[in-house]
């Protein structure tokens, strides 16, 4: 009886022999990546060939992760003006008072 596990491959090893492969402990995923094309400028290409060879990463991976953390600087950043803009306003001075000075407000 054939184990449900093992996918049978069309080919024969070197010896003439069948060849199965066991798909049971085999993690299928996707990877979620695409491929996009971009145009540099020459010299923005050749440092970035440059970078991606001293982090020893195809130019492609360096420019991915580039991005990814360009993205994640502004989604903080849209966080945290988001907090900023959720605090209610803060009374600065009452009638008849002058402004606080800077260095009052800032804590310095």
């Amino acid at each position: 009886m054939r184990d449900p596990y093992l996918r049978h491959v069309s080919q024969e090893d070197s010896l003439g022999s069948e060849l199965s492969i066991d798909t049971k402990y085999v993690l299928h995923y996707f990877s979620g990546m695409k491929n996009v094309t971009i145009t540099l400028e020459e010299e923005v290409a050749r440092w970035a060939r440059i970078r991606a060879a001293e982090r020893d990463m195809s130019l492609s991976r360096l420019v991915a992760e580039l991005l990814k953390e360009k993205m994640s600087e502004e989604e903080t950043y849209q966080t945290a003006m988001q907090h900023y803009l959720e605090q209610p306003p803060r009374i600065l001075k009452t009638p008849g008072d002058t402004y606080p000075r800077r260095e009052e407000l800032h804590g310095r």
